[in-house]
Formats: structure tokens, C-alpha cells, sequence
């Protein structure tokens, strides 16, 4: 333990020092009589125990002074402990997230040459993902990405400024090469990674998945999901912009209705605008607890003292109502 203002210390001793000069010399005289050698002897000297009230209010005035002077633990670790969830987020980074968001843009486009390309599925999930980030203040969040195969792009942090820097950073050449749908291997990656790092929380942990495609490499998505929902995971899915076609396949059919019976949501956005609501309807998930251990640098213990001070001028108080004490200090 250390102080943030010991000088103050020295200030206070000296004030004490002058208030208990003043107090003898102000001490009350009395009348000389021929007796007085008497009233010197031991034998007549008023008990220390009269005279607990004064020791206890010294001792309270050096705690207020150790209080006043800040003290710190120059270390220490603290338990934080907030209202919200672990969500790790899994995107879609295959070859077809390179296409437009809007179809209809591009029909637009080939009447009128001139018309600006409009959002890829990718930017415009990147903006939906960092609107969802913006809106959980007390979430600890992750970001995992798959093509071919699975990454880990920001463990669970509550700094959120750092992971939509790192959303920022994703793009089509991060996984150059790669252009496959690993579904199974994104969510598998999240469930790990939420077991490894979530530990100690009393709530939800959620996975939020962005693809526009169906799985077609890796492990099964389904045999997935029920490792999420034996570790009481529950996994949302935000489709964007599938098409009819690969939505009417059985097996994303069964991967969709494995969602919904598992406690999830399933989402199939078709526009930007789409994409940020699908993501804030996420927000209505219900809350749980987070413990998370942090490291503080010069932690305030000035309690320690206050507190204890608090109580023993609350004992003089007490000490003084007693006639046995009363002008005897």
C-alpha cells in the first residue's frame, strides 16, 4: 500500500501537535492547599480508563488523517460484474459475398451505364455488425470469419471501439484463395471459443451467423448446433439476401428449423437496411450476468481507514454520555 498524498500527513500531525499544546495550556488550574503531595501519589491519580473518550478520538483523527492522505494498492485484481451476453459473431467471407446486396441495382445499372455500383453483401453486412456492436453497450463480443475454413478475428472483448476497427479491417483479400461455405466449421469455432473464454458467466451465450449460402464444406452444421445447445449456446441466423432456391433445399431447411427449435431466430435480409434490423431484433435476447476479472492500478483503499474512523467517533460519542468519562479528558 502506498500514498497518493503523504504531505497531507504531515500538515495534519502538525495541526494535532498545536490543537494538544493549546489543550494543556489551556488546562484548568487549581487553588494550591498543603494537601497537594497527596493528590501527587499514585494512590490518587484518576484511572487511564477515564480517559479512553480522548485516546479514542486521537485514534480516530490518525485514521481520518490516513484516510485524507489516499491510499492505494499500487495492484490489485477486481471482480467486474455486468448485465449482458457473450455473443460471438460468425461471417460469411465466401466468393458470393463479393455480389451486390440488391439485385434489382444491378437490372437498374444495365438501363442507365452510369448508376455507382451499389453495397456487396459483404460491406453491407460489415456496416450491420458494427451498428448490432454499437447497440450493446454491456455485451462482451467476439468476431470469428470462415470461407474454406475457420478464423478467430477478435476474442471476446468489451472494447468495442477495438472490434469494429477489426470489422473495418475485413475484406475479400483476408482469405484470398479461399471462396467455400464452412458453416459448420464458423459455428464450431464459436462454440469453442465461447468455451474458452466465457467461463465464469451466469447467463446466455449467443452465436449470431451471417451467410448467404448454404454449407458445402467441413463439418455438418447440425451435428454443430447440438454441441451449441448441450453447452446452452443458442445460435441466430441472419441470411443475407438468400434467394429462393437456396433457401428450398432440405438442407438449409434443417439447418433453419434446428435454429428456431433450439431457441433461435432466423432472419433472411434482402436490403442493407434489412440487415441493421435483423441485427437490433437480436437486442430483445434476454439478459444474463458477466464476471470478469480485471487488473486495477492504484485501487482506492481509503475505506479502510474511513470506516473504522466513523466508528470510533461513534464510540466517543458514546464513551462521553457516560458520567464516568465526563471531564475527565
Amino acid at each position: 500500500m502506498r500514498f497518493l498524498d503523504p504531505t497531507l500527513g504531515w500538515w495534519l500531525l502538525g495541526a494535532m501537535t498545536i490543537i494538544a499544546l493549546l489543550r494543556w495550556r489551556l488546562h484548568r488550574q487549581f487553588v494550591a492547599s498543603t494537601t497537594v503531595r497527596w493528590l501527587t501519589s499514585t494512590s490518587y491519580r484518576a484511572s487511564i480508563v477515564r480517559r479512553l473518550p480522548f485516546l479514542v478520538v486521537l485514534a480516530t483523527a490518525a485514521l481520518i488523517a490516513f484516510a485524507m492522505m489516499e491510499p492505494v494498492l499500487p495492484y490489485s485484481e477486481a471482480t467486474v460484474q455486468s448485465r449482458g451476453l457473450d455473443i460471438v459473431m460468425v461471417l460469411d467471407l465466401s466468393s458470393s459475398m463479393q455480389e451486390e446486396m440488391d439485385p434489382s441495382k444491378v437490372e437498374e445499372r444495365l438501363k442507365h451505364p452510369g448508376l455507382p455500383p451499389g453495397p456487396t453483401r459483404l460491406e453491407a453486412t460489415k456496416n450491420a455488425i458494427k451498428a448490432f456492436v454499437r447497440t450493446r453497450h454491456d455485451d462482451r463480443l467476439g468476431l470469428v470469419v470462415f470461407s474454406d475454413n475457420a478464423y478467430v478475428v477478435s476474442p471476446l472483448t468489451f472494447d468495442h471501439d477495438y472490434l469494429i476497427h477489426y470489422v473495418d479491417m475485413v475484406d475479400e483479400q483476408i482469405l484470398q484463395g479461399e471462396g467455400q461455405t464452412a458453416i459448420g466449421d464458423g459455428l464450431a469455432l464459436a462454440n469453442y471459443l465461447l468455451a474458452r473464454q466465457a467461463r465464469g458467466t451466469s447467463g446466455h451465450q449467443v452465436i449470431v451467423l451471417f451467410t448467404d449460402g448454404e454449407n458445402n464444406r467441413g463439418r455438418d452444421p447440425i451435428d454443430v448446433l447440438a454441441e451449441s445447445k448441450e453447452a446452452d449456446i443458442r445460435v441466430h441466423f441472419i441470411g443475407v439476401a438468400l434467394d429462393d432456391e437456396i433457401r428450398g433445399k432440405s438442407d438449409v431447411r434443417a439447418l433453419l428449423q434446428t435454429i428456431v427449435r433450439n431457441g433461435g431466430r432466423t432472419f433472411n435480409a434482402t436490403s442493407a437496411a434489412d440487415l441493421v434490423a435483423a441485427s437490433k431484433a437480436i437486442d430483445t435476447v434476454e439478459k444474463g450476468f458477466l464476471v470478469n476479472k480485471v487488473s486495477v492500478h492504484d485501487a482506492p483503499v481509503y475505506s479502510w481507514f474511513a470506516i473504522p474512523a466513523l466508528i470510533g467517533l461513534a464510540v466517543a460519542f458514546a464513551l462521553r454520555s457516560v458520567p464516568y468519562f465526563v471531564d475527565q479528558t
